[in-house]
């Protein structure tokens, strides 16, 4: 089985490696790679968006946040499956996401297993919104 490159995007280094930790304890997953702040997200995405099956991407970063990086990707028709990982549980922050066409949504609160099972989602082809946020979305749908 080929596992399948995860590149994290976070402007904390704690949470980055927590993150590293849990998804390289899974069989199915590698990062293969990290960034601090959307700027350089940005530019590791547009230098070789092949080499990502999954991109886990926070909101709240410098110089570039996350919804930046993906209305730019959206922008630049990169393909690349991303999964916002956040603690904006507004329900506003979740349908800008869904708008620009995000794969997935999920709260940094979550369980690490819930994390893995929104990634394989995500990687199946999936889209994956953290259940606890389906009925505010559904009510501002």
């Amino acid at each position: 089985m080929t596992k399948k490159n995860i590149l994290i995007i976070d402007d904390s280094a704690l949470m980055r490696r927590v993150l590293s930790d849990i998804i390289n304890s899974d069989e199915r997953f590698i990062v293969c790679d990290v960034a601090s702040n959307g700027l350089e997200a940005y530019d590791k995405i547009t230098l070789n968006p092949k080499l990502y099956d999954v991109i886990l991407l926070d909101i709240n970063m410098p110089k570039m946040n996350g919804l930046e990086v993906l209305q730019k990707m959206k922008e630049k028709r990169i393909k690349v499956k991303v999964l916002v990982l956040t603690i904006h549980s507004e329900v506003e922050y979740l349908l800008k996401a869904v708008d620009i066409g995000v794969n997935g949504y999920l709260l940094k609160d979550s369980e690490s297993a819930e994390l893995k099972k929104a990634i394989n989602a995500v990687v199946n082809g999936e889209n994956y919104i953290q259940p606890s946020l389906i009925p505010a979305l559904n009510s501002r749908l």
